[in-house]
Formats: C-alpha cells, sequence, structure tokens
C-alpha cells in the first residue's frame, strides 16, 4: 500500500505539470531518429563509477567493516551492494583521484589491525587506517561484476612501486609477491583490466608541465606490464576541460605518447570535465539545494560544454591517431556544487536533485554521440561525494535521482546510437539559450528501439512530435520543484513512474513532456 502511494504521488506530479492552471503554455518539438545510419556502440563502461578515499565515500559508504550492526556483506554495506547490483555497475575506478598520487599500495595489504595509519592531505587532513585496500576493492568489484581500474602513483612513487603493485593482484606465477598474496588470502589472479599511469599530472598528480608529464608516463609505462591474458589498458592522464591549456596538453600527450620502435605508451587517454556554474559563481551560489532558476540554466549551459571539450580534444587525437586507437577515458565528470552547510567543506558531501539527474542524462547523451572516441566515463563519485549514486548516514540509505538516470538509462548499455535530431523553441533565461528538448537513442541489444528526452525547460511542458511508429513504455524522473531531492526523512520523494507515448492519430508517436524532466521509453 506504501509503494503504490508514492507511486501515485509522483503520477500526480506529471499531471500536474503537464496541465497546471496557469501554467506557462507548452512548446512543440519536433524529433527525427535516424534509423538507417548506426553508430559505433555505445561501450558499456560509459555508465562507470569512481570512488575515491575522499570523505565517506569509501569508509561509511561502501565499507562498515565485519563487525558492524549495519548488515554487510563481508564489511561491504549490503544495501549499497545491492543497489549498485541493480544499475549493474560496469566499471569502479579507485583508489583517486588525488588520492592515487600519495597512496602507497604496500600500505592497504596484509592483516587490517597491522596496517599503518596515514593522513589524508589531500581530502581534510584526516587519518585513514587502510581497512579498505587492494584485497578489499577487486573483492569488491568482483561482488558487484565490475571490471576494475585502478590507478597507479606516479607523482609520489617509483616505476618499480607500480610494476610491483601490478604483478601482486595479477600474476600467477610463484614469485616472492605472489606468495605474499596468497598469504594474504587470494590464491589466483584478480583481472585488472585497466591500469592509470597516475592522475591529473598536471595538478595534484606532480604539478608537471605536458611535455615533461608525457615523457614520465611513458617511463613509467615501459615497467608496469602485466601477463598478456589479462589485456591490460594503460590509461594516460589527459587534459583538464575545466583549466585553460586543453589542446595544447592533448596535443603534447598524443605527439610524443609513441615510445621506440612504435611502442605505444598507452592505450587511452582521460579527460576530467567538472560541471560548475558559468562563471564560477551565479546570483544564487553553486548550491546543491534552494538555487534559483539562473544555476538551474546555468549549470545545465555547463553540462552541456561536456560537448565541446569532447570534440576538442577528440579532434586532436584523430590527428595523431586517425585509426582510434586510443581510447578517450572522461574518467572524472559531474556537477560539483557547494558542500551541505554543517559538513567538512574537504568532504565534498553534497545533495542530489532533480538538476542533479538533468545534467547526469545531458551528459550521458553526450558520451551517445562521441562513441567513436568516448569508450569509459566514471561520473564522481559512487557514494556519498560529489554527484553521488547514494547517500548514506549511519545505518540510514537512500538512491538519488542521478542514481534513477543510471537505472533508467540501463537498456543504454552496448546499445547501438542513431542519430537523432529536434527543432523547436529554445528555453532561453538570464542570457544563456538552450534546447527546450534534448534526445538520445538506439538500438539495444534486445532489438528495441529506445528513446531517451529531456525536457530542459523548468517551467513549460512540451509535446514532442517524432517520426517513430509503435508502442511506446517506460519511465520519467520529474518532480515538483528544480531542486526536488529525496532525504534521509523522505527517501522516495523522487523517483521514476511509468511513462507512454501516444499516437498522433497518424501512425506516429508523440510524447507529452513535463517541464524539468528525464524520461526514457522502448518501442515495442
Amino acid at each position: 500500500m506504501k509503494t503504490h502511494k508514492r507511486v501515485l504521488g509522483a503520477v500526480t506530479w506529471v499531471a500536474l505539470a503537464a496541465s497546471a492552471v496557469g501554467a506557462p503554455a507548452s512548446v512543440t518539438v519536433t524529433l527525427a531518429v535516424d534509423t538507417t545510419t548506426p553508430g559505433p556502440q555505445i561501450d558499456r563502461n560509459i555508465y562507470g563509477q569512481f570512488a575515491e578515499h575522499l570523505g565517506r565515500g569509501i569508509y561509511e559508504g561502501i565499507w562498515v567493516g565485519e563487525n558492524s550492526n549495519i548488515p554487510n556483506i563481508k564489511g561491504y554495506r549490503k544495501d549499497v551492494v545491492d543497489a549498485l547490483r541493480k544499475i549493474h555497475v560496469p566499471v569502479v575506478r579507485w583508489p583517486g583521484g588525488c588520492f592515487a598520487d600519495q597512496y602507497d599500495w604496500r600500505d592497504g595489504i596484509g592483516p587490517r589491525a597491522t596496517r599503518p595509519v596515514r593522513i589524508n592531505v589531500n581530502w581534510g587532513g584526516v587519518t585513514d587506517d587502510n581497512a579498505f585496500g587492494t584485497h578489499e576493492f577487486l573483492d569488491f568489484a568482483e561482488l558487484l561484476g565490475a571490471d576494475a581500474y585502478v590507478v597507479g602513483n606516479m607523482g609520489s612513487m617509483q616505476p618499480r612501486d607500480m610494476a610491483e603493485w601490478l604483478e601482486y593482484m595479477t600474476s600467477a606465477q610463484n614469485s616472492s609477491l605472489v606468495q605474499e598474496r596468497r598469504k594474504n588470502g587470494r590464491e589466483q589472479p584478480w583481472q585488472v583490466k585497466y591500469f592509470g599511469i597516475g592522475n591529473e599530472a598536471w595538478g595534484c598528480g606532480g604539478m608537471m608541465r605536458a611535455e615533461y608529464a608525457v615523457d614520465v608516463t611513458r617511463r613509467y609505462s615501459a615497467f608496469v606490464n602485466a601477463r598478456a591474458e589479462q589485456n591490460l589498458v594503460k590509461v594516460a592522464t589527459g587534459p583538464s576541460a575545466n583549466e585553460p591549456g586543453t589542446a595544447a596538453y592533448t596535443e603534447t600527450m598524443m605527439k610524443n605518447g609513441v615510445g621506440l620502435f612504435g611502442r605505444p605508451g598507452f592505450q587511452a587517454l582521460s579527460l576530467h570535465y567538472y560541471t560548475f556554474p558559468i562563471p564560477r559563481r551565479s546570483s544564487s551560489g553553486n548550491r546543491a539545494t534552494g538555487f534559483a532558476e539562473d544555476e538551474w540554466s546555468n549549470i545545465l549551459r555547463s553540462a552541456r560544454q561536456m560537448d565541446d571539450a569532447i570534440s576538442t580534444v577528440s579532434g586532436i587525437m584523430d590527428k595523431y591517431d586517425p585509426d582510434k586507437k586510443v581510447a578517450l577515458f572522461v574518467d572524472e565528470w559531474g556537477a560539483w556544487h557547494d558542500a551541505e552547510p554543517g559538513t567538512n567543506p574537504r568532504f565534498l558531501y553534497q545533495q542530489s536533485s532533480l538538476l542533479d539527474a538533468e545534467v547526469a542524462a545531458l551528459t550521458l547523451n553526450i558520451f551517445h554521440r562521441h562513441t567513436d572516441r568516448v569508450k569509459m566515463a566514471n561520473i564522481a563519485q559512487m557514494i556519498n561525494v560529489i554527484q553521488a549514486m547514494i547517500l548514506t548516514d549511519k545505518e540510514k540509505m537512500l538512491l538519488t535521482p542521478t542514481y534513477h538516470v543510471f537505472d533508467m538509462y540501463q537498456p543504454f548499455q552496448g546499445a547501438t546510437p542513431y542519430p537523432v535530431s529536434t527543432s523547436g523553441p529554445s528555453y532561453d533565461f538570464n542570457g544563456f539559450s538552450l534546447p527546450a528538448v534534448d534526445a538520445s537513442a538506439a538500438r539495444s541489444k534486445d532489438g528495441k528501439l529506445i528513446l531517451a528526452l529531456i525536457n530542459l525547460d523548468p517551467n513549460r511542458s512540451a509535446l514532442v512530435l517524432t517520426n517513430l511508429t509503435g508502442r511506446a513504455r517506460g519511465n520519467i524522473l520529474t518532480g515538483p520543484a528544480m531542486d526536488t531531492h529525496n532525504s534521509f526523512e523522505a527517501p522516495e520523494t523522487i523517483h521514476p513512474v511509468a511513462f507512454t507515448g501516444i499516437s498522433d492519430g497518424n501512425g506516429k508517436v508523440q510524447f507529452k513532456l513535463p517541464a524539468k524532466s528525464v524520461a526514457v521509453v522502448a518501442f515495442e
């Protein structure tokens, strides 16, 4: 009965948004999907996650320990594991982030009671007892059914340390490191598919110039190897699109990334881009909730600049790698708001609202348009940090609107994308102009046509006229306010509800899309 009432409440929001007395007039948008021109497959790893030793992301978020009163699976929060399994997380990046380039992997192996306590100098100066280390992370990835993306310390340790860590994790031979791993409880080697050669070498990873960073990357890469059957993908630290010099940094890495005899130093280049207001502060600040419409429009405009960032970097990569052998990994992205009042500002704990859901959907749609080059993305971060999937407070746990977008978008994992064109009015506010509706379409692995629709306008509903036929059914996410969000007191305030297309009377499907909403439907 309780679930039924919650669904009715959400459906009521959809109805009110579409037909409320005195609401702004609806706009009409024409949408066409070109099913004759499929693009490269949407790599499932675009839906990847990022978990750094930062704030309460690892401890309290993923790990509570076997002796915790919170239900757990060998120390991992059961509610978190269940939720992440439901959205089929494909890959998890760990241990950072900035934390990676101060991390000594040996601190996180062996009996937990004897592991050293270190100070997390990047994120609040708090101590880390290293209870969550190599074994805990790789076992967690296996528990989720996800691939492991491990980031090595290029900033403050030597290449040999990186090489020995890989040997410890992946070797099947009877070396001393492997014997140590077996003594610590893991007989068989783990599969480590992705390995980062440092993180943000231009910043917290060493403050390196691009010319120096590429040489250091090549040097470390020469010593970082795993057995052939691992098919290890080495990831070079690429630029930040939030900082000047994106093009120059990319040019340097791509032009000089190949060593002697044509041996590549890396198989993927990273790109980081966070959604901040443009300029960095809007009139209402950068609050996760309680913001005004100028921040709504500002943040969405910033999110759409991911497309420009990818286009810039991809264009330079094409110049040096026309066969697209080097992948682009957007391994840090998300909406970065001010920390919640009363929390440690260096823990980067923020609420997640309907605005963040739109940022997530917009960004995923952009990735779908660049599948020729973008083969992985890792939202920052999985739990309790920046644009999180999940928030926890002791024994309490809630799913954020961003989590629900990832859930709704699951059919796009491994799907074949199609070009989508839209025409119609724009959403204009405070000097910013955005398309009223953003869309993405693909053929899912089960053969169904999938369509994602985002109404960026927080005030006007949209009638979306399509060139598609059939019966369209799926889910929609919306709410009564721009900052509608879930709280520990009301954890199901916003969640997806059923949504269907309607016939235009001539065999074509149209949609009545409420203001500030995200919908995903499948055609039958």
